[in-house]
């Protein structure tokens, strides 16, 4: 194998895995098997199917020095994660829903997949100095550290919808 070929084949695989890493960041499906309850109980199990979330870690921001200031602000950034959570689908047999052999049906509870951000919080620190006074020979002042916090956030739409047949 020449270099050339394996140069080559190292940049085909690098591609390939960059390609389906965005794909694979959405979420893993998952069928829970509630098989054992059927000969533990007696009854109808009812099927479960979801997806793991797999949460991504997106782009800090940042810190930004201000004139003036000797601390970057945010001193402690908030870090941005990103997730989508999969499709649910929870179903189960009803019987005898009117009293009746004829009216077994089947009732369902379907959450569709989605996607949810969260910010973790982050924190804001003032310097208890200021900049160097021309007025003080030279020294800084010292003044009252100021102190904040950036509150967490958590975006997204879950819906479900909820049906009997």
């Amino acid at each position: 194998m020449t270099a050339r070929g394996s140069i080559a084949a190292l940049m085909t695989c690098m591609a390939a895995a960059g390609a389906a890493a965005p794909a694979v960041a959405g979420g893993v499906p998952v069928g829970v098997p509630l098989d054992a309850v059927e000969g533990a109980l007696g009854v109808d199990a009812p099927r479960l199917g979801t997806g793991v979330p797999l949460p991504v870690v997106g782009a800090i921001e940042p810190p930004v020095h201000h004139q003036g200031d000797m601390l970057p602000t945010p001193v402690l950034p908030a870090i941005p994660v990103g997730t989508e959570l999969g499709d649910t689908l929870v179903s189960s047999p009803v019987p005898n829903l009117l009293g009746s052999k004829e009216t077994d049906g089947e009732g369902s509870l379907d959450a569709p997949a989605t996607t949810l951000l969260a910010r973790s919080p982050g924190a804001v620190l003032g310097s208890p100095l200021t900049m160097p006074d021309a007025s003080n020979s030279g020294l800084p002042n010292v003044v009252a550290p100021k102190l904040g916090v950036i509150g967490p956030e958590l975006t997204g739409a879950p819906t479900a919808l909820l049906g009997l047949r």
